[in-house]
């Protein structure tokens, strides 16, 4: 999911081991009604967003509740919410399934209310780091219950967190933003429902903000 203000952009995408970029028609879903991204101020919307974006593969009520920790009739109230503005779309079902399936109404998406320290996206922004937070807390508590059950864990390379400080024109930014999704794309997968033997699911989140509270740059 991206957001954009207006050209920054936050991701959240499911990487896997290098393969064949996914054969896809690129259809991007762009939010501009500021009613539009308050609606997606809501940590479990965020994640089924997530989800479906990222996997690109439908889901039940029910799947996505297991998920997210609600019950099945609460998410199915979030999905029609999310259907209202075309971001989720009801998808084919497979035999005589009983219970709806849901997919991503595009390839990505991206907030856009054109800037301003008041717009919505921020809201949705500080909603997407406390479900990042949220990954962090689970994947923490996994591993523990590993070692107290005696049993191996993955070493700390599992675990990247970088961050750095750049002057960027705003054609760099742009740029730079563009290189990193071109890449993260590289690596997903060519059939979201055909996993790799040995790959594990990995979250992943970009962000760049301008950050004026260090003093500025000498113009050259």
């Amino acid at each position: 999911m991206n957001a954009e203000t207006p050209k920054a952009e936050l991701t959240a995408e499911t990487a896997a081991p290098a393969a064949k970029r996914r054969p896809r028609p690129e259809k991007k879903v762009e939010i501009t009604d500021p009613k539009a991204i308050r609606a997606l101020a809501h940590a479990a919307r965020l994640e089924v967003i997530s989800e479906l974006y990222s996997t690109q593969v439908s889901r039940t009520a029910t799947e996505l509740a297991a998920q997210t920790g609600l019950t099945p009739s609460a998410m199915s109230y979030h999905l029609r919410a999310l259907q209202k503005w075309g971001i989720v779309v009801p998808a084919a079902t497979a035999g005589d399934a009983r219970e709806r399936r849901w997919k991503a109404a595009g390839t990505d998406f991206t907030i856009n209310s054109g800037g301003g320290m008041a717009s919505p996206e921020f809201a949705v922004l500080d909603l997407e780091l406390d479900a990042y937070r949220r990954r962090v807390n689970a994947y923490a508590k996994a591993r523990d219950e590993l070692r107290q059950r005696g049993e191996a864990v993955d070493g700390t390379s599992a675990v990247v967190l970088a961050s750095n400080l750049l002057y960027l024109t705003p054609a760099q930014a742009g740029e730079l933003n563009d290189k990193l999704f071109d890449l993260l794309r590289d690596y997903e997968l060519e059939d979201p429902d055909r996993v790799p033997e040995g790959a594990v699911r990995m979250a992943t989140m970009w962000s760049m903000i301008p950050d004026d509270r260090g003093t500025a740059a000498k113009p050259s």
